[in-house]
């Protein structure tokens, strides 16, 4: 049996991170959740999930001295995921409530989905299907293990805001959701993030989580 993988869950008080925890568990991971930097720093794949409002992530994510360490992380080239509302704090800017900067590790912005869709009930809450970008070509092996046997699979999602990556080959899947095509998933080097929830989304979302992390 192989050494055990070590994922750090980044909390920073206000995470769903047991739900992650627990589908990284039944996949034979060794998760821990901190907001320790060098716990973060020495883990060999590292999560950031998220729940709640941009600005107040962004402040607690400054109070609790994690934003270098998040960065460092991501720069060494090991696997990174954000899920949810940690995917959209991995972009530069975001229009909830007020402008407010973002990590700025992906260049672009999050805006309202009710933006697009004026007329349409959101948040946007429940199972959709998740379609690979076929305008963009994605090269690295991490890409093409991840394309394998997800096409048109139902994912969980609950979401108000998307993100808009500038350069479109960020993105990795889009959803459809009341006639508009929305970003549900980027992939930018050793960084993927997504908009629905894969440790909420059944055997399909724990196969998404073991692809990135093996």
């Amino acid at each position: 049996m192989g050494k055990a993988i070590n994922i750090a869950i980044i909390d920073y008080r206000m995470s769903n991170i047991f739900s992650i925890k627990n589908a990284l568990d039944t996949l034979g991971y060794n998760s821990q959740v901190t907001s320790n930097s060098k716990e973060i720093l020495a883990a060999d794949g590292a999560v950031l999930p998220g729940v709640g409002s941009f600005p107040e992530a962004m402040k607690h994510l400054y109070q609790l001295n994690l934003i270098q360490p998040i960065k460092e992380f991501i720069a060494s080239g090991k696997p990174f995921m954000g899920i949810c509302l940690g995917l959209q704090l991995l972009f530069s800017k975001s229009t909830e409530f007020t402008d407010c900067e973002g990590l700025n590790i992906i260049n672009g912005k999050v805006e309202n989905l009710s933006k697009y869709i004026p007329n349409v009930t959101v948040p946007h809450v429940g199972w959709n299907t998740i379609i690979k970008n076929e305008t963009t070509s994605f090269s690295n092996i991490k890409s093409s293990i991840m394309s394998r046997s997800f096409e048109k699979d139902h994912y969980y999602f609950v979401h108000s805001y998307i993100v808009e990556p500038d350069d479109i080959n960020h993105i990795f899947t889009k959803t459809r959701y009341s006639g508009f095509d929305f970003c549900s998933s980027v992939l930018v080097d050793n960084v993927f993030a997504c908009q629905f929830h894969p440790e909420k989304s059944g055997p399909k979302g724990l196969m998404f989580l073991n692809k990135f992390f093996r």
